[in-house]
């Protein structure tokens, strides 16, 4: 850390001893115990922290750990993952190879798959050997490393991985972001570095200049604040001053500015030209910008090593510190530096460099009105979308301001802004940036095309209404370009999916796919089908909407979500079961969390209560870390109705909370009418039949699609509470509508089975009962059967015909039990106990909370694969369900069981006896 030389390879170190040692006890920990852990190291500019972390990082080197160590860089934390591949590319035995790492950024389209392959990489190396992962300068770290931060540390706490991170405490929201993040999940240790004691000061002045320290030094050194790196510049530069029987200039100028004031004027011009570059940078760049020959270029570089002031590794040039590189970037007079970064950045897009290499420069050095630097930042943003989005918001919000209003190109950067920021989530934003743009009266194109562009914002904040006067308008006012014009048509097919006449808005969609077609116009088609498909679900159509959904998904992969969830309504659960297999081990699947919303459904069909829980508890944190929530009012609502099946009735009442909470930020149609029906079962449970009789009315009155929608697996529960309140009205409206939904539907034996089921309970049929029962042996929904042998058999004991019912009440009790659906379980029993039987009982006492026994059958199969040394994702290809979910599992099963790591894990499993 010397400022020119000399014995100082420790001195960064003095007074660092307990914070040293508090790294210390952490990496042995995590070697020790097997589980993950993370420090953050924090601290003013020169205070040490590159110092200690590096020092740390050499300490877990020596124990055996595999290091992979990076530093983010204030100029290039717009490149997605630059500050985290460093890591993952670099040390002793690199987690990935450079091709690997393209082939990700080349493959994946959204960060969560991203992150969850460099999860596996990382967990892979773990498997063998305990994994260090250092970055330095946090604090400039690129957006998508910041989000792979987050999610890392805890998606691996049950491997041995360490985390040691080093930032300013200045801007704080990286380190807070990350720190969150972790705290709770794993180990977590902050060491904010101070300032160094007098006494450390003094021995760093022996370690310098040989001698004890005299008064005239000491007040010098005062300067320093206790800062290590300007005291070791000071010393530095009070040596050489000895040496040369020069006077000692005051403060930081002995240390920098001395050394820059004797620098030849080249050697100083190419210093300040790589100062604008970034701390890290290319010779042949500094050159070229300083405009000197190459043979000058080459005397400055040796003369800025010779002072201490650059290091060369062979691929980069970089500034020993950053307040050197502040030093000299300083000097640079306010407007000769921004010309400079924008006169940057047009030589390092000319040189081949990446748009978004040069976008840094053009926000310090960009004026309103260069067109260039706007061309640029469109481009950057559009090759970022996929993977930042926000960023890519961003970048096109400054794109615009550089825009005078009067030039025709804003419209087409306000059209790109529209797009990127709905793709961030940020649909207030976009919406407010389009009226806006509206308000300048655009030219009739320009117009349709912002409607058009605007179109998916007001989808997603469910202004369907609204989606639809807009696109009607720009539909009339005409002047769109053929293409606009098909989407235009297909978003307002769109926004009549969610009206009661679905007939005008099948034909508005059958119209919308014809001009799609014909223009062949993609975005168009996909919206046209997006749709037809919406149209033909609410409809109650399975078979239309299974193939409406097929071809779109053909079309864009995205939506293969979709088309699964529409195969599990046709009672196609092979097909569904293949398809997200398909998603899984698709190196390009999008939308991570519908995914997890179809596994869920095809959980939930199956009877596997415990993976479809924690397939929606997955989907959630997926949805939350994206910020697009999309299914969380339904998601809270069928764990709800998953915890009263199981008997758990705290859990139920959480869940029907989160879900109103959630339901007050979406409260679309849809949602409102799913919290009716949960409060309506709640209030059943709680023995308020009126009430929940009430609720399931208000369902019945928010939209003739919305009803069969949501009742169509459930009717009989509501037909149930209907008759329970002596609301025969109701009851027999709710079995008509399951009956139009299986005459839609003849091929699906759980939506025949249903109405039968519907019919015989209005009637008390039992020969209709059995009917149902019958129908239902071909469904693949064991829930449906367990209901409907429950229904037969609560009509035989009143009938009389007792050993009939015993067996149908049996057969209810065990499917029951057998899901995991406890109190459905127990509730049947207690009807077998009214009967008077006495046969076999079915497991329906509740798990413990802690212990081996607490845990689900599915975190049992989890547990035991993983304590085998399976990794996250071998797992889930043998579960067939995703990683995300396997985690979710194995965060379960490390709580009840009270550990924290893998091995811990493998030497309880073998306590157990084999099962």
């Amino acid at each position: 850390m010397a400022g020119s030389g000399g014995p100082l390879s420790r001195s960064g170190l003095r007074g660092r001893e307990v914070e040293l040692e508090e790294l210390q006890a952490l990496i042995a920990s995590v070697a020790r115990t097997g589980s993950g852990g993370l420090a953050l190291i924090q601290g003013e500019p020169g205070i040490g922290k590159t110092t200690l972390l590096a020092e740390a990082v050499s300490m877990a080197g020596a124990a055996g750990f595999s290091v992979g160590f990076g530093k983010a860089d204030e100029l290039h934390h717009i490149v997605p993952l630059s500050s985290l591949a460093a890591c993952v590319l670099h040390g002793d035995q690199p987690l990935l190879s450079g091709d690997a790492l393209v082939d990700l950024a080349r493959n994946h389209d959204q960060r969560i798959w991203l992150v969850e392959r460099l999860a596996e990489a990382i967990e892979a190396r773990a498997g063998s050997v305990p994994v260090l992962i250092g970055l330095d300068d946090l604090q400039w770290a690129d957006p998508l490393s910041r989000f792979a931060l987050q999610q890392l540390p805890t998606r691996l706490r049950t491997s041995p991985v360490l985390w040691m991170l080093a930032g300013r405490p200045e801007p704080a929201s990286a380190a807070e972001e990350v720190v969150a993040a972790a705290t709770g999940n794993l180990p977590t240790v902050t060491v904010s570095v101070g300032p160094l004691s007098g006494a450390a000061i003094d021995q760093l002045t022996i370690d310098t200049l040989g001698a004890a320290v005299d008064e005239r030094v000491r007040d010098l050194l005062g300067g320093a604040g206790g800062n290590p790196f300007l005291a070791v510049e000071m010393l530095a530069g009070l040596r050489t001053a000895r040496a040369s029987d020069e006077p000692v200039p005051p403060g930081l100028v002995v240390g920098v500015r001395a050394r820059l004031k004797s620098l030849q004027p080249g050697t100083l011009r190419f210093l300040q030209m790589g100062a604008v570059l970034g701390r890290n940078f290319g010779f042949r760049d500094a050159a070229a910008l300083s405009g000197q020959p190459t043979a000058t270029s080459l005397a400055a570089l040796e003369e800025a090593v010779g002072a201490g002031l650059l290091d060369d590794d062979g691929d980069h040039l970089v500034f020993r510190h950053d307040l050197l590189r502040q030093a000299v970037y300083v000097d640079i007079p306010p407007s000769a530096r921004k010309a400079l970064h924008r006169e940057a950045a047009h030589h390092l897009v000319a040189a081949g460099h990446q748009p978004v290499d040069a976008v840094p420069h053009i926000l310090r050095g960009a004026l309103p009105g260069d067109e260039e630097a706007v061309a640029l930042l469109r481009r950057a943003a559009d090759d970022i979308l996929p993977v930042t989005p926000g960023l890519a918001a961003d970048l096109m919000t400054r794109a615009l301001e550089l825009v005078p209003s009067a030039r025709p190109l804003r419209f087409a950067v306000g059209e790109q802004t529209i797009l990127c920021l709905t793709r961030a989530g940020r649909n207030r934003e976009a919406l407010s940036t389009g009226d806006r743009l509206l308000a300048g009266r655009p030219p009739l194109e320009e117009f349709s095309r912002l409607q058009a562009a605007l179109g998916g914002t007001l989808w997603n904040m469910d202004l369907a209404g609204e989606l639809r006067r807009r696109a009607e308008t720009a539909l009339a006012v005409g002047g769109a370009a053929p293409e606009i014009g098909a989407r235009l048509a297909a978003l307002r097919a769109l926004a009549l999916s969610r009206e009661d006449d679905l007939v005008v808005a099948r034909a508005a969609g059958e119209t919308a796919l014809r001009a799609a077609t014909a223009i062949g116009d993609r975005d168009a088609h996909v919206l046209a089908l997006s749709g037809l498909g919406e149209i033909a679900q609410n409809a109650g159509e399975n078979a239309v909407a299974l193939e409406r959904f097929a071809a779109l998904s053909a079309i864009d992969s995205a939506f293969l979500p979709e088309e699964i969830v529409a195969h599990l309504h046709m009672d196609d659960f092979a097909a569904g079961k293949r398809l997200l297999l398909q998603a899984a081990n698709d190196a390009g699947a999008m939308r991570q969390a519908m995914t997890l919303w179809a596994q869920g459904q095809h959980d939930l069909g199956l009877g596997r209560l415990d993976d479809a829980d924690a397939d929606f508890v997955t989907m959630e944190r997926l949805e939350d870390e994206v910020q697009v929530p999309v299914q969380q009012v339904n998601g809270r609502v069928i764990r709800s109705r998953i915890a009263l099946l199981r008997g758990d009735r705290e859990a139920a009442r959480e869940h029907l909370a989160a879900a109103r909470e959630r339901l007050a930020v979406k409260p679309n149609p849809g949602n409102t009418a799913a919290v009716l029906f949960l409060e309506a079962v709640h209030a059943e449970a709680d023995g308020d039949i009126a009430l929940a009789a009430d609720k399931i009315r208000q369902v019945q009155q928010k939209g003739p699609f919305m009803r069969w929608r949501l009742l169509r697996d459930w009717v009989d529960c509501a037909i149930r509470m209907a008759l329970r309140r002596g609301e025969h009205e109701l009851a027999e409206d709710l079995a008509a509508q399951a009956g139009a939904h299986a005459e839609r539907n003849p091929a699906v034996p759980t939506a025949t089975g249903i109405a039968a089921q519907a019919l015989g309970l209005v009637t008390r049929d039992p020969a209709m009962l059995g009917h149902s029962v019958e129908l239902l042996r071909t469904s693949p929904r064991p829930l449906a059967r367990a209901a409907a042998s429950a229904d037969l058999g609560q009509a035989l004991l009143a009938a009389g015909r007792k050993h009939e019912a015993v067996a149908a009440l049996t057969h209810a009790r065990d499917t029951f039990a057998e899901s995991g659906a406890h109190a459905a379980a127990g509730r049947v029993q207690r009807d077998l106990d009214g009967a008077g039987d006495g046969s076999r009982r079915a497991a329906t006492t509740q798990r413990p909370v802690q212990g081996w026994g607490a845990l689900t059958a599915s975190e049992q199969k989890v547990a035991r694969l993983i304590a085998q040394g399976h990794t996250n994702r071998l797992a889930a290809d043998l579960l067939v369900v995703s990683p995300h979910t396997i985690n979710t599992h194995l965060t379960s099963v490390f709580r009840k069981l009270s550990i924290n790591s893998r091995v811990q894990l493998a030497n309880l499993v073998m306590t157990l006896p084999d099962s």
